[in-house]
């Protein structure tokens, strides 16, 4: 296997601390910091944590593809964490610690897909090539 850089390694941690804190925060946040005052705060905790879970084992593999794609999932982080602070003055600074984290997770994911997709030569094509090419190819039968 290919050695990784140093900034490779950097994004790398930075994404595994970002996902595996924003999956505890929301535990601790609907077990025990927060609990809803009507829903059982384990089902809560459960239905908070199971989307994080889904990437997980690529992102602890290292996989830059799944670092990728583990953003559309935070982005469910992120409408939550913006919809609290805006409708919520109480749990403003849960809400607030939440896209911290959701923040350097997004980052450090696409700056590690990024890096580590170029050290394994998984570079994309530019638009522009592959048009050109697909041209070409039509044009050609």
């Amino acid at each position: 296997m290919q050695e990784m850089q140093s900034a490779t390694k950097l994004y790398r941690l930075m994404a595994l601390f970002g996902n595996l804190a924003l999956l505890a925060w929301v535990m601790l946040w609907q077990l025990s910091l927060s609990p809803h005052p009507h829903i059982s705060s384990t089902t809560l905790a459960i239905a908070w944590a199971v989307p994080l879970l889904l990437p997980l084992p690529g992102i602890l593999a290292g996989k830059p593809y799944t670092h990728a794609w583990a953003n559309f999932v935070l982005m469910l982080y992120f409408l939550h964490g913006f919809t609290m602070l805006y409708i919520d003055d109480g749990e403003r600074w849960l809400a607030g610690v939440e896209l911290v984290l959701t923040t350097l997770a997004f980052f450090g994911n696409i700056l590690y897909a990024r890096a580590r997709g170029k050290e394994l030569g998984m570079k994309l094509k530019r638009l522009s090539k592959v048009e050109k090419e697909e041209k070409a190819r039509f044009e050609s039968k």
